[in-house]
């Protein structure tokens, strides 16, 4: 009876939950550093007097970061362990994080960004490994779509604590510095969680460390206490955990399908997120009313999450992720053309909430479809291009919103919205409901092609 079988047989038990909310916590706190840049950057380019160029490099830092750091830890999740991957990753946030807060100027500002950076952009994709690796088949998308709505609690947090903390100075620190620290020490305490959370057991099968595995798992079915009999899993290939098998088939078509949906995807997401409050002062609201605004239409992040929970596993991900681009395009248009407060955040709240049901079906889905042995280094890999993409993306589209207005640079990002519902239309497989080793053997990979 393999590793595998033995972990997909298992009910949930108190160890799944806890191992999601200690993900989801420290998801929390990466998200809330993501969208940080975006609350502060109209009050930094005022603090630091800094010109669109500047704010540009401000606003890409830590993205450039984040691309590094998912690359870098997405291969440790693989060659080390997903467990120690996830501690270094957010332990390199929080150090650099709470550095940030004492920034003298704009460049020790950008540069200790950056250096978070590398933390942040390995908190998802490793993230999602770890889940994927560790939830039973029927469950995995459920209790993966409630780690993301815990966290994306942190995006309406940073919101409103800039609202509150931006226009004070409390004990004679700025607010904005406030925020830094704020993110560090949560972060510090989720880092103390962690180290108890268990290795993956498939991780630790795949790398010949059975008897690890075993007690791991065993622990597991004494919570769980009486079992089903396994049903075996597919035979799949043995796996090197070479790069190169990630280019040839079945996973091919799957790497590339993956890699231009997050260059696609993060103009959509992404774009929104950190370019809102600008967008709003290039509308010509004031910078705290902003700040409000923004914060509301962020309450969408955890609904929009929350609205997920009873669909992931009753429809198919695939065109979860399909149906949810469609609605980001349209909430997005009409966003960049409102004009009147209220039809402002309604669209941006529309939009925020569709986002966050695309970006659960994406992250449950992302983890699903590559092989355990390279599951952290795929994941990582492909998301890194988003996290890439990000840093480029106010050097393209800040110049666009200053040309043209908000109605073009969301017709824009729109139309990556439909190039990312034909890439995944055409070349994703089906996964829900599916064992992992299923989806990744060979067979499995020729039945998706037949039935798409």
């Amino acid at each position: 009876m393999t590793i595998a079988a033995r972990m997909d047989r298992l009910p949930v038990t108190r160890r799944h939950r806890v191992a999601t909310v200690a993900i989801g916590l420290g998801l929390f706190f990466d998200l809330y550093e993501i969208f940080l840049a975006g609350v502060l950057g109209s009050v930094l380019e005022k603090h630091f007097h800094l010109g669109k160029s500047e704010l540009a490099l401000l606003l890409a830092s830590a993205f450039l970061g984040m691309f590094v750091g998912a690359v870098a830890f997405g291969r440790i999740a693989d060659r080390l362990g997903r467990r120690r991957a996830f501690l270094l990753s957010l332990g390199t946030y929080s150090l650099f994080s709470l550095l940030a807060a004492f920034s003298t100027g704009p460049v020790m500002l950008v540069v200790m960004r950056f250096l978070a950076g590398l933390g942040i952009g390995a908190e998802p994709p490793v993230s999602d490994t770890y889940l994927g690796d560790l939830l039973p088949p029927k469950h995995r998308g459920r209790y993966t779509a409630w780690a993301y709505t815990l966290a994306f609690l942190g995006v309406p947090a940073a919101g409103f604590l800039g609202r509150w903390l931006v226009p004070e100075a409390p004990l004679g620190f700025d607010g904005w510095r406030w925020m830094f620290v704020l993110g560090a020490l949560g972060s510090l305490i989720v880092f103390a969680l962690r180290t108890r959370l268990p290795e993956s057991p498939r991780w630790l099968a795949a790398v010949g460390r059975e008897r690890e595995a075993e007690e791991i798992v065993a622990r597991f079915e004494r919570d769980a206490g009486e079992l089903p009999e396994p049903v075996e899993n597919p035979v799949v290939p043995a796996e090197s955990g070479r790069l190169r098998e990630l280019f040839v088939p079945p996973y091919r078509r799957r790497t590339a399908m993956m890699a231009v949906f997050h260059v696609l995807q993060t103009m959509g997401y992404y774009g929104f997120g950190t370019l809102a409050p600008i967008v709003l002062v290039a509308k010509g609201f004031p910078v705290v009313q902003s700040l409000l605004f923004t914060a509301l239409t962020y309450l969408g992040y955890p609904i929009g999450s929350a609205v997920s929970l009873p669909l992931v596993e009753r429809v198919e991900r695939k065109f979860l992720v399909l149906g949810s681009a469609v609605l980001m395009a349209v909430f997005g248009i009409a966003f960049g053309l409102a004009s009147a407060s209220w039809l402002i955040v309604a669209c941006g709240f529309l939009y925020t909430t569709a986002s966050n049901l695309f970006s659960n079906a994406f992250h449950i889905y992302q983890a699903e479809i590559f092989p355990t042995a390279l599951r952290g280094t795929a994941t990582s890999g492909t998301y890194a291009l988003s996290r890439l993409a990000s840093g480029v993306l106010p050097f393209v589209l800040l110049p666009l919103l200053n040309s043209a207005g908000a109605g073009v640079l969301f017709t824009v990002v729109a139309a990556a919205m439909v190039l990312v519902v034909v890439d995944v239309g055409l070349f994703g497989p089906r996964t829900t409901g599916r064992v992992l080793e299923a989806v990744n053997s060979r067979v499995g990979a020729t039945t998706d092609q037949e039935a798409r």
